[in-house]
């Protein structure tokens, strides 16, 4: 599955950056809801060196270069580091598997994996390469689909439409489709409980020192009213900030 993500990404990654920039659901659910909860949890960032996981096309390697950080970025994606390196000129990018790092130990600040570890069924060594490369006392966040928004099923009952939790406990994949209108490709991220996600990062030496519940920005109430109250009413997505011990 890792290779399909791979391939959606490869082939999406223009329209995705586009659509980022541009306005519509990406604009909405990326940035005005995961990376405003996100970037806030990273703090202050100048003169930090860090590494950005599945930097994609470099969206928040440009926001943190531009704030004084010193950004390497990661991605399996030859076209997203392609749009990284326009995006992001500061920075350096590499092709390369977020499981299988090519730094030294000790060598990062912070570890940045934005809606990146989700997709990866097994979370340890991407844990175990993030600790790694991270200095003493260094710092991890990460985001994923909020565990509790994962399980949130549709219903329909006479003309009423509603949401109903179903099956939180059952750990499974969650399949959907990325498209750009003319091409669609089968993704996947892989739903856990907070049980699983907390001792996840406890067991692999880390302790957690901040989290989020992705709330949108004010100011998507206008621009994106229907978007606005379905992620007001159920947070998509949380942030977690960990410290490595």
């Amino acid at each position: 599955m890792k290779n399909k993500i791979k391939t959606a990404y490869n082939e999406l990654a223009r329209y995705y950056l586009e659509m980022r920039k541009k306005g519509g659901v990406s604009h909405f659910y990326n940035e005005m809801v995961e990376m405003p909860n996100t970037l806030k949890l990273l703090g202050k960032v100048r003169g930090k060196k860090v590494l950005d996981l599945g930097c994609g096309p470099g969206r928040y390697a440009s926001i943190l270069s531009k704030k004084g950080a010193i950004v390497t970025g990661v991605d399996n994606s030859r076209v997203s580091i392609e749009l990284a390196k326009e995006e992001a000129p500061q920075a350096r990018f590499i092709i390369g598997d977020v499981e299988n790092l090519p730094f030294k130990s000790c060598e990062f600040d912070i570890v940045l994996a934005a809606l990146v570890v989700g997709h990866l069924k097994s979370w340890k060594k991407v844990f175990k390469e993030a600790k790694r490369v991270l200095k003493d006392n260094g710092i991890f966040v990460f985001s994923i689909y909020n565990p509790f928004r994962d399980v949130l099923e549709k219903k329909k009952w006479f003309l009423r439409k509603f949401r109903v939790a179903e099956n939180y406990f059952d750990e499974r994949p969650k399949y959907a489709y990325w498209s750009d209108k003319k091409r669609k490709f089968l993704v996947v991220h892989y739903h856990k409980t907070y049980e699983t996600v907390i001792n996840t990062i406890l067991e692999n030496g880390f302790e957690i020192i901040g989290y989020g519940d992705c709330k949108p920005i004010a100011r998507a109430k206008s621009v994106y009213p229907r978007y606005y109250k379905d992620t007001i009413d159920a947070p998509n997505f949380c942030v977690w900030k960990l410290k490595k011990r």
